[in-house]
């Protein structure tokens, strides 16, 4: 297994096919909009964790407004690269920031709002230090969101996922309803 891999199960999803996530079609069973308008006020920061092209960054930047920050953050150079187009034709450069990770850390600093992690943690090999370091970039009170594929990860992997976040020191506040997934928001205690 290559040394940049080492933290995930699986190989990432790969930037070509991100294009088949972003597309009118998934917005009408998953609209980004309708569950991250509870989450997000003006002025928010908020760090969206595995952000590929952008299909929850951009409708965050809109929400955040000209205050707020968006901190996209993904593995690959080219899902950043993409989302840096798209967010340069919205005109949200001042309001969203390209960040890679590297290997197992995200290697951002906090202090966040909300942190977003959108059928992306499936592929986390080591969940309980992801969460930790989610953790550690939230403000007290601060929110996560963890959405998985309902048909890729199992109840029972779901749980787990849950288990950890409860024992890390969150606390499981809502589980919206989003299309097609898996999902639960939780605070920081």
């Amino acid at each position: 297994m290559p040394a940049n891999m080492k933290v995930f199960r699986q190989p990432t999803c790969p930037w070509w096919f991100l294009f088949t996530f972003d597309n009118p079609l998934r917005r009408l069973y998953q609209d980004p909009a309708k569950f991250l308008s509870p989450l997000i006020s003006e002025g928010d920061r908020v760090l969206d964790i595995g952000c590929g092209m952008g299909f929850l960054t951009l409708p965050a930047a809109k929400l955040v407004g000209q205050g707020g920050e968006v901190v996209a953050v993904d593995l690959q150079q080219r899902m950043l690269e993409g989302l840096s187009r798209r967010a340069e034709k919205e005109n949200f450069q001042g309001r969203i920031r390209l960040h890679r990770a590297v290997q197992d850390r995200i290697g951002i600093e906090g202090p966040f709002d909300l942190a977003l992690a959108f059928w992306m943690v499936h592929e986390v090999h080591d969940r309980v230090s992801f969460i930790s370091q989610i953790r550690s970039l939230l403000r007290p009170g601060g929110k996560v969101l963890i959405a998985e594929p309902y048909l890729h990860v199992s109840r029972d992997d779901f749980l787990r996922t849950s288990s950890i976040l409860e024992q890390t020191g969150f606390t499981i506040v809502d589980e919206p309803k989003i299309g097609f997934s898996r999902t639960l928001v939780a605070e920081k205690e």
